[in-house]
C-alpha cells in the first residue's frame, strides 16, 4: 500500500477515481485507507510518507468532505480509545495557539510602527547619516566595557 497526500486524494476525487474509503482503526487513532480502481493508498501527511492519523472518526470525515468524499466505511476492530496519543494533548495544544497569539501580537505592533513611521511628518534621515552618527556613538564607548563612566585614561 502506498502513500496518498490530501492533494492527491483531492485530484483523485475530482478524476472519479475514488472507488472506496475506510476508516481503520489502529490503536488510539484512525487511518484513511484509500481503495482506487487498480490500488490502495494510505492517507499520508503532505511532506513525508508517514501516515496522516486522527483522534476521531469525525476530524477524519471533516478532511474527506473538504476534498469531496461523504461516504466512508468505518472499521474499529484494532481501535482501543485507551491508546489514544497523549503527546498532542490540550497542553501542547495550548501552547501552540500561546505562541501564536504571541505572533500574531508582534506582527499587530510591527504594523503599527510601520505606520507611525510612514504617518510622520518629520524628513527622513538618509542612511549615511544615520551610520556616520552611530559610528561617532560606539567610538565614544570606552574600552573597557566595566568601565561605564565614560571616562577614557582616568
Amino acid at each position: 500500500m502506498h502513500g496518498m497526500t490530501l492533494e492527491q486524494l483531492r485530484t483523485s476525487v475530482q478524476a472519479g477515481g475514488v472507488q472506496d474509503v475506510t476508516l481503520r482503526g489502529e490503536g488510539g487513532s484512525f487511518l484513511v485507507e484509500i481503495a482506487t480502481g487498480t490500488d490502495a493508498a494510505v492517507l499520508v501527511k503532505a511532506r513525508s510518507t508517514e501516515p496522516r492519523r486522527f483522534r476521531t472518526p469525525t476530524s477524519a470525515m471533516m478532511v474527506l468532505r473538504g476534498v469531496g468524499i461523504d461516504e466512508a466505511r468505518l472499521d474499529a476492530r484494532h481501535w482501543d480509545p485507551m491508546r489514544k496519543d497523549r503527546s498532542r494533548a490540550r497542553d501542547s495544544r495550548a501552547e501552540a495557539m500561546r505562541r501564536a497569539h504571541r505572533a500574531a501580537a508582534h506582527a499587530d505592533w510591527l504594523a503599527g510602527e510601520i505606520v507611525a513611521s510612514i504617518d510622520d511628518p518629520r524628513p527622513n534621515i538618509p542612511h549615511d547619516v544615520v551610520m556616520a552618527d552611530l559610528e561617532a556613538d560606539l567610538a565614544a564607548l570606552p574600552d573597557d566595557p566595566d568601565d561605564r563612566s565614560g571616562d577614557r585614561g582616568a
